[in-house]
């Protein structure tokens, strides 16, 4: 498929986009540097700065966000919670992010047992709003807390509890989608009745059903030959979806296109009982590999609900991180773990599910490498330990990069343990060292994250041989790709070595169909961007050295590996639970979470020539983005990478950072907005009236004429307390409608600026900064 790239560099063109987008779309229009750098990446290795980023209040608006790129011919990404692991999520276009407005629950019914659902909502958010119905949605992604359903569907998640209801494309009922040229409609199953009278009615959505038709009656053996008979197939289109037994079934041919073809705007899902009791059976093994086979003996004595795996490298690295010890604890012996839920209505039917197990297989309760247990809450503590699996993994204490890129394949479960062995060996042969090993066993699902050289010609060299080696070893085996996160950009590029020319071609048939100017996330699935390609890091990536205040120790005394410890999990993005992160939660915006600063901050180092951030340390939008963070250090314990926001922020606004002492780039960590304009005129409690009167003396803008200099209150001059000293901010920007307290050429700065003498913080607020 031919590409015609639009051109983002075209001032006028760019523009005329933005403005017609802020004048005819309900939504926050964000064409500015720190929006586009802010959502550059994604969870994956990839990067791609956004032409802009629009977010509708409504789904129409969203809709008509679509028609308004199309007429400008601009490339459009729907995205949800921005943790997709291979590059779905990060592109050269429009971003629409749907995950702040439109988020309803739009109807439930509980006779039916279905919901529709905008798809901007989160998993948690919306299975505590089925709740009150006994129901839920069930595929869990570990990613539940802040995953939106939207993604959900473009990528196909899955999660553990797949073991029990199967994929998101298997708990589809109908989507309303919208094409590129305009088409809007519900989908799904479609029997040939309503299709001879879609045929009749014409225009352009008789076109479109008209090409599946011919494109599933094309290559009719070549489907039903060419597909993995596995249960975690994710990778490609799905054909298979259109095939007269599964009821030529449109919405779940859509399901994990990843944006390519349709935008979604609502969904309508089939929902399962909430399991009214649960018991969780684990079983010790001397290596992982003997744990992979055992799984097809446990599968032929039970049905669990999930049946998750843990080896012992995992358990090291939490050991020596000093996490998740309480669950480690849980463990019984061995050297890597078989976790099984079981589901039933009763807990004497749940805990006779895990005993009549062990009796089939010869082992007992007694056993010190059998654990059971059925209270809820030890459950939890334990399957903790095989959930927090990526942020363990990526950064080991050992200090490698770990990076996704071969993180989920799957194959048949019978043949999972020797499908280990051969990975193991092909780790051996590129002397990547040890990578965990762990996922959903109970579906043949293999996760690990592999330490790649991505930031060297050779190591990137090394990363593309791999994964087409690897790409050919599970095809041997009958595998897929990806079995839980989808193509992207990471598999793209290896498709044809899995389902041959002919299948792909018959994709390539797909995209043109929907999205004949491949204007929709374009560079994914089909026609796909190499798999070595627009790397956020790779050879090219050469950042500014940068002296620094703070020693960072456990990043190998280095502010750009501090920095790159966040690889876009986003915990910080929950809505509840835990302490992190309590702006993002606040404002629901990406530059006020963690990882939208950290983004921000990577953004900053320079390095990637098409860097919408280009002020290095003197960046406003790095500032601004810092601005609402409270220093609270909840990143720093509730981040599963332990990202250290609040030592990021100090360093930025170090005293020799432009911003130190600017109340523009407030030097107090964890001031709230217009903290520096506001004077004190007294104490806080008697007897410290002498330090708070050093405290608050005004000194004039380190900019303005006869200002002090930055380095010391020598010069400071002596004002009464409750008149504050006007002068011009430094920075000259216009306040944005989401920084209205900002300064600007024609209301010049009204301010307050610690000399360097006295405490940065104020002393109630010193601790918690």
């Amino acid at each position: 498929m031919t590409r015609t790239p639009f051109d983002a560099s075209g001032a006028d063109d760019v523009a005329g986009l933005a403005a017609a987008l802020s004048e005819e779309v309900d939504a926050e229009v964000r064409f500015d540097a720190g929006s586009r750098g802010a959502y550059s990446t994604d969870g994956s290795n990839y990067r791609q700065v956004p032409i802009g980023v629009v977010v509708p209040r409504t789904v129409e608006a969203g809709a008509q966000a679509v028609r308004v790129c199309a007429r400008f011919g601009a490339p459009v990404l729907s995205r949800g919670g921005g943790t997709s692991l291979a590059g779905q999520s990060t592109n050269t276009a429009v971003v629409i992010d749907w995950s702040k407005y439109c988020t309803r629950l739009v109807r439930v019914d509980p006779g039916a047992r279905t919901c529709v659902v905008e798809p901007g909502i989160v998993l948690d958010v919306l299975n505590r709003r089925l709740a009150g119905h006994g129901l839920q949605f069930g595929p869990r992604p570990s990613t539940h807390s802040h995953c939106a359903l939207g993604g959900m569907i473009g990528n196909n998640s899955c999660g553990a509890s797949a073991q029990a209801y199967g994929k998101t494309v298997d708990n589809v009922r109908r989507l309303e989608v919208l094409t590129y040229d305009g088409v809007r409609m519900w989908v799904g199953p479609t029997s040939r009745a309503e299709r001879a009278r879609i045929a009749e009615e014409g225009g352009r959505r008789a076109e479109l059903y008209a090409g599946l038709d011919r494109i599933v009656t094309g290559c009719l053996g070549d489907i039903r030959r060419g597909y993995p008979k596995i249960p975690r197939r994710v990778s490609g289109y799905n054909l298979d979806s259109l095939l007269p037994e599964n009821g030529f079934d449109v919405a779940r041919a859509l399901v994990g296109s990843e944006g390519t073809l349709v935008t979604v705007l609502r969904a309508e899902l089939d929902l399962v009982p909430v399991p009214a009791y649960q018991s969780l059976l684990v079983l010790g093994y001397d290596d992982i590999c003997a744990a992979a086979d055992d799984v097809p003996r446990l599968l032929e004595h039970c049905s669990p609900g999930q049946l998750e795996a843990l080896d012992g490298r995992m358990a090291q690295l939490m050991r020596e991180e000093g996490a998740y010890l309480e669950s480690l604890n849980t463990l019984p012996e061995g050297d890597s773990w078989l976790m099984l839920q079981f589901f039933g209505d009763s807990q004497d039917a749940v805990d006779e599910q895990a005993h009549a197990l062990l009796a089939a297989v010869g082992r007992s309760e007694k056993d010190r490498a059998v654990a059971f247990s059925d209270a809820p809450e030890r459950e939890q503590r334990t399957l903790k330990a095989r959930e927090a699996g990526l942020g363990v993994t990526a950064r080991p204490p050992d200090d490698r990069e770990t990076w996704e890129g071969w993180e989920d394949s799957a194959v048949p479960p019978e043949r999972l343990g020797d499908y280990l062995r051969d990975l193991k060996k092909l780790f051996g042969e590129f002397d990547y060292d040890h990578p965990s090993l762990y996922g959903h066993f109970g579906q043949g699902c293999v996760h690990t994250r592999i330490p790649f050289g991505l930031r060297t010609a050779d190591g990137v060299a090394d990363f593309r041989r791999f994964v087409e080696r690897a790409a050919d070893l599970v095809s041997s085996y009958g595998g897929t790709l990806s079995g839980e996160h989808g193509d992207g950009q990471s598999r793209g590029e290896l498709l044809t070595r899995m389902f041959g020319e002919r299948l792909v071609s018959a994709f390539g048939e797909l995209k043109a169909l929907f999205d004949p100017g491949n204007r929709m996330n374009p560079g994914k699935v089909v026609d796909p961007d190499p798999v070595d390609g627009q790397l956020r890091l790779g050879p090219s990536w050469h950042p500014a050295a940068s002296a620094t205040h703070f020693g960072f120790p456990e990043d190998d005394h280095s502010f750009d590996r501090a920095v790159l410890r966040c690889v876009g999990i986003g915990n910080c993005r929950s809505h509840s639970g835990g302490v992190m992160c309590p702006s993002y939660r606040a404002t629901l915006e990406e530059e006020h979470s963690t990882r939208g600063r950290a983004r921000l901050l990577f953004e900053m180092l320079g390095g990637h020539a098409d860097s919408a951030v280009t002020d290095g340390w003197r960046s406003p939008e790095v500032r601004d983005a810092l601005d609402l963070c409270l220093a609270c250090k909840g990143c720093k314990s509730d981040c599963p990478t332990g990202v250290d926001m609040a030592t990021l922020k100090a360093e930025f606004l170090r005293p020799t950072t432009p911003w130190a002492g600017c109340p523009c780039g407030r030097a107090c960590p964890g001031s709230p907005p217009g903290w520096s304009t506001v004077p004190c005129t007294r104490p806080l409690w008697p007897g410290r009236a002498s330090g708070w009167r050093a405290w608050t003396r005004p000194v004039r803008h380190p900019c303005s004429p006869g200002s002090p200099s930055s380095s010391g209150g020598s010069g400071a001059v002596a004002r009464s307390p409750t008149r504050p000293i006007r002068a011009p901010c430094c920075c000259g920007r216009t306040p944005s409608a989401r920084t209205s307290t900002r300064p600007s050429p024609s209301r010049p700065c009204t301010f307050w600026r610690t000399p360097v003498s006295a405490s940065p913080c104020p002393p109630s607020r010193s601790a918690a900064a």
